[in-house]
């Protein structure tokens, strides 16, 4: 149920009533003093706290439209494995690794000369990985009373915009985790890590020393000609890197051109052909990401002041998120018929890395 309030405010016979200037200074002498806070020199608009018990006056009109708090978000499924579903109610998720205990190629030569000559033995070897499992859940609540005075006092739907909140906060506490974990609430210390802060990668201070979109020319040349080489060496040469995810600050300036004797291509473009070609991985991608910027990521002391750069395989089996149990929410229930309430929940992980060595760090103090 919604009220809109006409524009104009009419008296008996069907005309405007307008206010003259005595009348409009004691309007706002009386909003005075219903009102929490008054902005100093503001003649046609007041602020109070929260709450939907808002002064007016004769001639205020609430409009139709809601402006919503904005924050920035990002899809975590564009930038790592997202696993949804699987696992659902565990504690934990266990993964197997497989290594080769084959030893030598050399030692299968057999010596056919030789009588009753033992053949080399090719095996395998496991582990495990465990992963724990985080429980979510929080509660909304109304009451009878507050659906009808936020009707009354204009189009605020109450319900809708708890709800709204709740799964907001659950999609924006997903995607922080995502890259920057939970360390130090409820119990997440030490186990649920983020993409930008694993504890096993491997992190160069000396190939990236200010930002990309900044360098030369014969800058961006020689770093093309290191970055991919010092991923092979650090993880043996046995994977290529899909994903340079860079400090968004910095990938904003990528749309400069590279060169401004060959105005062609811009740092971007030159820096994922260039990556494509030496991947052979056409799906090789250069993505943003604000989280990567030192004043967005304060608070997590490992990379404390760094501007973080993280080139890596994204396939499932080296780095991977886990969301067992998706946002639910239950049905809205009462024990009293005046009070209402009900439940989202949900369970997730923190970013596992499988394989290490395919995940390689460049930072720089910023």
């Amino acid at each position: 149920m919604s009220m809109h309030l006409a524009p104009q405010v009419l008296n008996s016979k069907g005309q405007p009533i307008t206010l003259n200037h005595r009348e409009q200074l004691h309007v706002k002498y009386i909003a005075r003093q219903l009102m929490d806070k008054f902005p100093e020199g503001c003649s046609n608009h007041f602020e109070n706290a929260l709450g939907y018990e808002v002064p007016i006056t004769t001639l205020s009109s609430i409009m139709k439209k809601i402006t919503e708090q904005k924050f920035f978000q990002v899809a975590p499924a564009d930038y790592l494995p997202l696993r949804v579903g699987e696992g659902a109610w565990s504690s934990n998720l266990v993964t197997y690794r497989s290594f080769d205990a084959a030893a030598a190629f050399e030692e299968g030569i057999v010596n056919t000369g030789g009588q009753s000559s033992r053949l080399a033995v090719a095996d395998a070897a496991v582990d495990s990985v465990s992963v724990q499992v985080f429980n979510w859940a929080k509660t909304v609540e109304w009451t009878i009373m507050d659906i009808e005075q936020a009707a009354k006092a204009g189009n605020w739907d109450i319900v809708t915009s708890k709800e709204k909140a709740r799964k907001r906060n659950w999609d924006l506490g997903i995607q922080r985790v995502a890259f920057l974990g939970a360390d130090g609430l409820n119990g997440a210390t030490g186990t649920c890590k983020g993409l930008l802060n694993q504890a096993g990668a491997t992190v160069n201070t000396t190939v990236i020393t200010k930002a990309i979109s900044s360098m030369t020319p014969a800058e961006l040349k020689a770093f093309v000609a290191v970055v991919i080489d010092a991923y092979r060496e650090n993880n043996n040469r046995t994977a290529w890197p899909d994903r340079f995810v860079v400090p968004e600050s910095d990938y904003i300036g990528m749309a400069s051109q590279a060169s401004a004797e060959f105005p062609v291509l811009t740092v971007k473009e030159l820096l994922e052909n260039a990556f494509k070609l030496i991947t052979g991985k056409s799906s090789f991608k250069i993505l943003p990401l604000a989280y990567a910027d030192a004043q967005y990521h304060a608070g997590i002391a490992s990379i404390a002041g760094k501007q973080v750069y993280s080139l890596y395989n994204s396939e499932e089996e080296s780095i991977r998120m886990d969301v067992p149990v998706d946002y639910t929410n239950t049905l809205a229930n009462s024990l009293n018929n005046f009070s209402l309430q009900n439940v989202g929940y949900g369970q997730f992980t923190g970013v596992q890395l499988y394989r290490p060595l395919e995940l390689m760090y460049f930072m720089y103090t910023a």
